[in-house]
């Protein structure tokens, strides 16, 4: 990688991956691609050259390729999980129609893509505990059906057309910078700023409900690791498996209250999320990534737990934890 695009560069991870690819690329390296809107402020401006870049007008995202000759193309735009199934047609258009787009202009202009496929494109149907690299995948959820057709279109334009698609499927996410933006697993974000205001968190899923999370550091190594891969080792490309932890609330819960001993939690579930996560695995296997790339996360939910608490306080500047 040389001069990268980030399309969707002010989302969830976007904000977090263009500074780290930043720091390890160059500045001017790393376009952050933005739609009317939702333009970067801060660092994220100031560090760089921005462009809009909206991932449903092609011919603004060719003209940005040409003009830094870009050769990887990080396209992060999506509606997360919950908000898509509110506007199922909206997800389709970006997530389907978007990734066409980026894959086009790709196989036109020669650059390398990576997209992100989530734990939401398995279903019920897939096995729930140690979930495969290769297995079963029926989501009954329009983010996981566009999340199971992208890594479908990825594996096409790379056999097809030779163009070099790679992606990993994450898990939640736990961040203290970016805030939560409607997925069914941002409980795990939600859960400590309330700790750390001092509030009692309203759990929005049942106790019990497993699901796979990785802090943000080792998601943007995974997706940084997974390009700068030798592809003569990559069988699967489309997409990874990768994980850090399998837990529930109430772990959770137990791992703030080493901390913040008076914290509490009551459970108030919400259907809509309660039932994705119910057709989601409870851990999933990662052999493949490790194998293939050398895939390690460093954090667990106890050194998350120690970082999050951490940079949040300083971020909300609350003392006494």
């Amino acid at each position: 990688m040389k001069n990268i695009l980030i399309i969707g560069s002010t989302g969830q991870i976007g904000s977090e991956l263009a500074l780290c690819l930043r720091s390890r690329y160059g500045n001017e390296n790393v376009v952050v691609g933005y739609i009317k809107g939702a333009e970067p402020s801060g660092e994220l401006l100031e560090s760089g050259p921005a462009e809009e870049a909206d991932i449903t007008n092609a011919s603004q995202i060719a003209a940005t390729v040409k003009k830094y000759k870009i050769d990887t193309v990080y396209n992060m735009a999506a509606l997360l999980s919950a908000t898509a199934e509110a506007k199922p047609q909206m997800a389709w258009h970006i997530g389907l129609g978007g990734l066409f787009n980026v894959l086009e202009i790709a196989r036109e202009l020669k650059c390398a893509v990576f997209t992100p496929s989530s734990i939401g494109a398995f279903g019920h149907n897939t096995p729930k505990d140690k979930t495969p690299q290769d297995t079963v995948q029926r989501p009954q959820t329009m983010y996981g059906v566009t999340k199971v057709a992208g890594e479908l279109l990825g594996d096409y334009y790379f056999k097809r057309f030779g163009v070099d698609t790679r992606s990993v499927r994450f898990p939640g996410l736990i961040s203290h910078v970016a805030h939560p933006g409607g997925g069914t697993t941002d409980y795990a974000v939600e859960i400590y700023y309330a700790a750390v205001k001092g509030e009692t968190f309203k759990c929005p899923l049942q106790a019990g409900t497993f699901m796979d999370m990785m802090y943000m550091p080792d998601a943007l190594d995974a997706a940084i690791d997974l390009m700068e891969a030798n592809p003569d080792r990559l069988v699967h490309r489309n997409s990874f498996n990768v994980t850090s932890m399998s837990i529930e609330p109430e772990m959770l819960c137990s791992a703030i209250r080493e901390h913040i001993p008076d914290f509490k939690m009551e459970y108030c579930p919400d259907p809509v999320r309660q039932a994705i996560a119910d057709s989601w695995p409870n851990s999933i296997d990662d052999t493949c990534a490790k194998e293939e790339w050398g895939w390690n996360p460093k954090y667990n939910l106890k050194s998350t737990t120690e970082n999050m608490l951490e940079e949040l306080k300083k971020k909300l500047s609350v003392n006494g934890l």
